[in-house]
């Protein structure tokens, strides 16, 4: 899990910012749209809703950085779930990047959809 900020503010919310969170098993990530100021409360909520409604209770969660959540937030979710919180810090191989890597591949499809749509609004006229 990791989060994208800075993010151009868009959509009828006027999100700026998204949670990632990338699934070991199978490779897939989720890119969950947030408020760059959202709270922990708002953020377990998009958590709750859109991974364990959808995927299930997740065994481990990865952090390597956390700045978002408090420490008494994260307890209390996986107290009632019943996850292992696993905490790393950059650079270990439990991390081995996963997370930075798939974020690096969004950045570059993003930043090649940018780059497309304003090619294509160049020759519209």
């Amino acid at each position: 899990m990791d989060w994208v900020t800075g993010l151009v503010p868009g959509g009828k919310e006027n999100y700026n910012a998204c949670v990632i969170i990338v699934d070991r098993f199978s490779k897939s990530m989720r890119c969950l749209p947030c408020q760059k100021e959202a709270t922990a409360m708002d953020t377990s909520l998009l958590f709750w809703i859109n991974i364990i409604y959808t995927c299930g209770v997740p065994k481990i969660i990865i952090s390597d950085r956390d700045p978002k959540f408090t420490f008494e937030f994260w307890t209390n979710l996986y107290d009632m779930i019943g996850t292992k919180l696993a905490f790393s810090t950059a650079y270990q191989p439990q991390t081995d990047g996963l997370a930075e890597r798939m974020i690096q591949r969004m950045e570059d499809i993003l930043r090649r959809f940018c780059a497309y749509g304003m090619e294509n609004k160049d020759h519209e006229g």
